[in-house]
């Protein structure tokens, strides 16, 4: 039998129906829609877990103006009593996907061009139809400007509220607007340093929409970032979030475990360990969810390597970085090191609008660099990092933290893995020479208080899968700065590193050596791990110089 073609490539519901491609069945998400008694809510997800998918999906069953049936034909809301309310009212879709813009100026064009379609759609049905003679001019006045791109900021204030108005005088009922990627503009505005220029903007642009609006019946908005009502959102706080934390629409976004296994059998695979590793982790609500954009690529490459990194910027998170808090630098430490922390997480706040170390975390979170394995408190949680996916994203992270190339990083891990100490230290040399600001960072308030130390922390942050890593860890009669256990001793030795600043770096690294035996370092190890054998390397520094010195215990 011929297998279906994936839908990668596809975020249009109607696309993919039409396609007939493979479909996992999220219907039963009107459902919850429509129960549901939120005027206004907002689901926050990170980027590629299917939003603008199941908002097509919604457009397409309610939308008034279309038939519907054929492509919900075999879905699971058509088995309920909901399937009567296909096609029964007016729909408002758009997105804001595309208005990364780096000026204001950019950025009325780009919401021109995001308006364009549902304005031009429903300006042929107005012109046809009985308005009141004001309302359609002004209505034709905003269209034209917008599709000459010409409307300004402060023109495009209420344009969402104008059509609502317009639209729902055209059918006599109120609206359903669905509102995809709405935090682009506001993210983009801070990345580029104008938020202060269009908050005004911003705030009228979105309150005048979903605020006291006796034209819109229900609003669904989806981004990624939760934006803070008591900031540019004052306006609205009737909206209802739901965060990651929450069990609503938790199993809408994202494949659950269930549906993964289902489309991995379909096309040839199994839900393994391998597969498990790389690509499971995430955990939304009741729900363990694995990132459907992986997931596809997988099945159409047979390849277990990373493809959800790629996808898009993570520029604001790196930017984050290199401005740190006190009560960060530790815990992000400990997140490297384990591959889970216990923190104070805010997902209720933008980390733009309230710099604490608990937005920042909720920024991780938002954006799908982290997860939340348990919530504690209403606060405070056990983070993770999913998979090893984005294990090799926070490599990259902390080698540009660092301002080193992620390739040194790369052939160096090998090395150590393959036990080949003089390209392990040629490479970790490397880095050392050509880190020209890293040494300065040490100097800065709040950053990385040992850069060396922090280094290789960030070299290993993907071997946590070969072996058990701790930093300042008490064994023997003191604390090694890095100790690795190896989880196949009969394959890769354990490891020891002792760090030393000194401005003899030959004598240092020999005195880091003697510290590892004078301290009894290997022996406490061995007692946890019997097998294997135990490497020992002592490292000294002195800005641009290092040495090293290694031997087995």
């Amino acid at each position: 039998m011929k297998k279906k073609n994936l839908p990668l490539g596809y975020d249009d519901f109607s696309e993919v129906r039409k396609a007939d491609r493979y479909f996992v069945d999220k219907s039963m998400m009107v459902e919850e829609f429509l129960v549901c008694g939120d005027k206004v809510s907002l689901i926050t997800r990170p980027r590629r877990f299917g939003k603008t998918l199941n908002m097509t999906m919604l457009r397409d069953f309610f939308d008034i103006t279309k038939d519907s049936r054929d492509i919900f034909d075999g879905l699971a809301i058509m088995d309920t009593e909901y399937a009567e309310q296909i096609n029964s009212r007016p729909v408002i879709y758009f997105t804001l996907k595309d208005c990364n813009a780096q000026t204001p100026q950019e950025l009325a064009a780009a919401l021109c061009n995001a308006l364009l379609t549902e304005y031009g759609r429903y300006y042929t049905i107005a012109r046809d139809v009985s308005l009141q003679l004001a309302i359609f001019l002004r209505f034709e006045n905003a269209y034209q400007k917008i599709y000459d791109g010409t409307a300004t900021l402060t023109e495009l204030s209420t344009s969402v509220s104008l059509l609502e108005q317009v639209v729902s005088e055209i059918y006599g009922k109120p609206v359903i607007l669905l509102w995809d990627e709405y935090d682009t503009p506001i993210m983009s505005s801070h990345q580029y340093k104008y938020h202060d220029q269009i908050s005004a903007f911003i705030a009228n642009f979105y309150g005048s929409a979903l605020k006291g609006q006796q034209h819109l019946e229900k609003a669904l908005l989806t981004g990624i970032q939760r934006v803070a009502k008591e900031s540019i959102f004052s306006k609205l706080n009737n909206v209802i979030v739901y965060t990651t934390l929450d069990k609503d629409y938790a199993a809408y976004f994202g494949f659950t475990e269930k549906e993964t296994e289902e489309l991995l059998e379909y096309y040839g695979y199994s839900l393994n360990d391998d597969v498990k590793r790389m690509y499971d982790g995430y955990h939304i609500g009741d729900q363990d969810i694995y990132n459907p954009w992986s997931i596809l690529n997988y099945c159409k490459k047979g390849e277990l390597r990373p493809y959800w990194v790629n996808t898009s910027s993570n520029s604001l998170i790196r930017e984050t970085l290199k401005t740190p808090m006190k009560g960060f630098r530790e815990k992000f430490e400990e997140l490297i090191e384990n591959g889970s922390a216990r923190v104070d997480i805010n997902l209720e706040t933008a980390y733009q609008e309230l710099k604490t170390p608990a937005t920042l975390w909720g920024l991780f979170c938002n954006a799908g660099y982290i997860t939340v394995r348990k919530s504690v408190t209403p606060r405070l949680a056990e983070i993770a990092v999913p998979n090893e996916e984005v294990k090799e994203e926070f490599q990259d992270i902390v080698s540009e933290y660092i301002g080193v190339e992620n390739s040194y990083f790369l052939e160096m891990v090998q090395a150590l893995t393959e036990a080949d100490y003089e390209c392990f230290f040629k490479n970790y040399k490397a880095i050392i020479l050509n880190c020209t600001s890293y040494y300065d960072s040490v100097q800065n308030a709040g950053q990385f208080e040992n850069p060396y130390h922090m280094l290789t922390l960030g070299m290993m942050i993907s071997l946590d899968s070969l072996y058990q890593i701790k930093s300042n860890y008490e064994t023997g009669d003191g604390r090694a700065d890095i100790r690795m256990i190896s989880k196949e001793p009969e394959k890769r030795a354990h490891i020891i590193i002792e760090f030393k600043c000194t401005d003899d770096v030959e004598k240092g690294a020999q005195d880091a050596l003697e510290q590892i035996r004078e301290k009894r370092y290997a022996e406490g190890l061995r007692a946890e791990a019997p097998q294997g054998q135990i490497l020992c390397l002592g490292i000294a520094h002195f800005k641009k110089r290092c040495a090293m010195r290694h031997e087995l215990a």
